[in-house]
Order: structure tokens, then sequence, then C-alpha cells
């Protein structure tokens, strides 16, 4: 009996000791399904992509959200970089223009080398509809070939022989005989003002300025306007037309020939029965025209293609004759003055010539 004493005492540390032994393994068991419990969600991720691959949104929520924010700003960046394209030339190109170039393109066309370097940008136009240039260009040089060797000597001898107030007079009066088909015209593009200020210049000229021989009405501040029936078409709406070069009338669109039929019956001269007197007015008129283009010759000698320089300078200033009265004062100021000029030297309706009728 002495002894059990000292046994129980001797248990005591031992007993301890296993304790701390059971706690600890408690301890790092708990540690074990913590960490294990942590891991749970990316395991029941893909565990939801192999069940379930038809929803990616839930799957790319699940991810994000197991990922950190320096994962996902890292992934981000990697996503962003993969998804640039390398630009190709037409994106470089159009990188490098200006927003003024975009602008002009967007507004007229592509830039056309061949057209007047000069011309502002608000006057450049649509570019020239001409699928008939193989035949333009045949006509272009039938047409120079009979101004060289008749049409311009017969100008300059012209000017060589006739005082320059005589030839201003010629011109005023073939402008005056005009004034009544631009005041109809004017009437049918809705312009009743200018309608009636071309019949006032064509009455004032015709009595005051000796039958338009001299010029009245614009010292009356009624300025010249020309106005054809093939702008009305054009500001009718038919706008756009192909570009056609007619023997011996020159430069012209498809709308410009319906034109000068519609005008024809109008011009003063064309009422004129007798031939004797009619048809050597029609020849001074077109020697008129002609000496009133001598100023261009230069300029057409020294262009690399004469016949694009022709097409291109005519269908600008026709288009500015149509589309002229939408643009502001501050445009019009800044343009040429062979856009700015009223006067049309060109071929007329009034010289065609008259088809005989029986009596």
């Amino acid at each position: 009996m002495p002894t059990r004493p000292r046994n129980r005492h001797r248990r005591a540390p031992s007993q301890a000791l296993g304790l701390c032994l059971v706690l600890a393994v408690a301890s790092v068991g708990c540690a074990s399904a913590q960490a294990r419990s942590d891991a749970a969600p990316p395991a029941s991720s893909a565990d939801s992509l192999l069940n379930d691959p038809l929803d990616p949104g839930a799957d790319s929520a699940a991810a994000v959200a197991g990922d950190s924010p320096a994962q996902q700003d890292a992934g981000e960046q990697a996503e962003t970089t993969t998804g640039i394209a390398a630009p190709d030339e037409d994106t470089a190109d159009a990188q490098v223009r200006t927003a003024a170039e975009r602008d002009f393109d967007a507004l007229y066309g592509p830039y056309d080398p061949v057209a007047d370097p000069n011309l502002p940008a608000a006057a450049q136009m649509p570019g020239v509809y001409d699928p008939w240039e193989r035949y333009n260009r045949s006509m272009h040089r039938f047409n120079n070939a009979v101004d060289r060797s008749v049409a311009r000597p017969l100008a300059r001898f012209y000017v060589a022989v006739t005082p320059r107030p005589v030839r201003l007079g010629v011109s005023n009066f073939f402008s005056n005989l005009g004034q009544p088909v631009t005041a109809v015209n004017a009437l049918l593009q809705g312009k009743p003002g200018q309608a009636g200020q071309a019949m006032g210049r064509f009455v004032l000229n015709t009595t005051l300025g000796i039958a338009g021989i001299f010029d009245p009405a614009s010292d009356a501040n009624l300025d010249r306007r020309s106005e054809d029936f093939g702008q009305t078409l054009g500001v009718w709406g038919w706008e756009r037309s192909r570009y056609v070069e007619l023997p011996l009338f020159g430069p012209r669109t498809v709308r410009d020939v319906l034109g000068m039929v519609g005008d024809a019956p109008l011009s003063p001269l064309r009422q004129v029965e007798e031939d004797k007197i009619r048809i050597p007015l029609q020849g001074l008129q077109l020697v008129d025209v002609r000496t009133q283009l001598l100023s261009t010759d230069s300029l057409r000698e020294g262009a690399a293609d004469d016949y694009a320089l022709v097409r291109d300078a005519w269908m600008q200033r026709r288009n500015y004759q149509i589309l002229g009265d939408r643009m502001n004062e501050e445009t019009d100021d800044a343009l040429p003055d062979y856009l700015r000029d009223d006067d049309n030297p060109l071929v007329p309706a009034s010289a065609m010539p008259v088809m005989p009728t029986d009596n």
C-alpha cells in the first residue's frame, strides 16, 4: 500500500503529455480541413465546367472570383494585347491623313490630281462621270483638229482686225439675246426675282443699249446672270450626268444636251427666218465665243493631258453653276475668277442650225 501513491504521481505527467499530443494532432487536422475548404471553390469550378460546358458566363465569373485583383489586371492586359491586330495599309494611311483630308474625301470624293490644284476645297465637286472616255477622247481630237485649222485662226484674225470696243459690243449683243432664256429657266428654278432681273436687263439693253450693243443695265445694278435648261434639270435633281463631247459643240453632259434642245426654241436668234441674216449672225456668234477662249490656249498647250484638263475644268465650272447658289459668300469670294464669272463662253444652243421646213 505504501507504493500506490508514488505510482499515481508518476503517471500524472505521462497523462498530461498524452493530452498535449492529442490536442496538437487535433489542431493540425483542423488546419488541414480549413485548407481543403479554402481550395474547394476552384475544384467546384472545374466540376461545373465539366458538367455544364454550355454556360461560359458562369464559368468566367467563377474563375474571376478565384483570381486576385493583380491576376485580373494582368489577364486583362494580356487579353487586350492579344486582341490588337496589326493595322493594314489602308488603316495606316487613314491614320496618317489629317481630319481635314478625310472630311474633304467624304464631301467631294477622292482627290483628282488632274483637277485644278489652285481650286479651294469648298469648290471641289464630285469626280467626273466619264464612262464614254474612249469615244470622248476621239471626238476631242477631232474637235482640236477643227479648232486648230479653222476656229482658232478665225478668232485670231477677228481680234487682229476688230477694235476692242467693237468686239465688246458684239459680245454684249449676243449676251443680251440670251437673257430671255435665262429668265425662263430662272422662273423654272423657282427664282422669280432673278427672272425679273433678266427680263429687265433684256428690255433696258435692247432699248437704251441699242439692241444690246451697250450695257446700261449693269450701270443700273442689274447684274448679268446665265441660266439654261441644263442647269434647270440639275436644280431639279439631275446633278450627276455622264460627260460627253459633241462634234463642234465641245464638252457637255447628257443632261446638258437635252438642255440645249430645250433652250433652242427660246433663242431670239433662232426666230429669224431669213437664212441670209440668221446664218451670218450664228457664224459671228461662234467666232465671238472662240475669241473669249483664246486666253486659255496657253494653259491647254502646257497641259500633260489636254482632254482631262478641258473635261475637269468644264465639269467643275458647270457644277458650280448648278450648285453655286448653295455656297455662302465667303466661299464665293475664294473661288477663281473663271468660276465666279457668269459669262458662258461655250457654243450656245442658238448656234444650232435650223432645219429647213417646207412652206
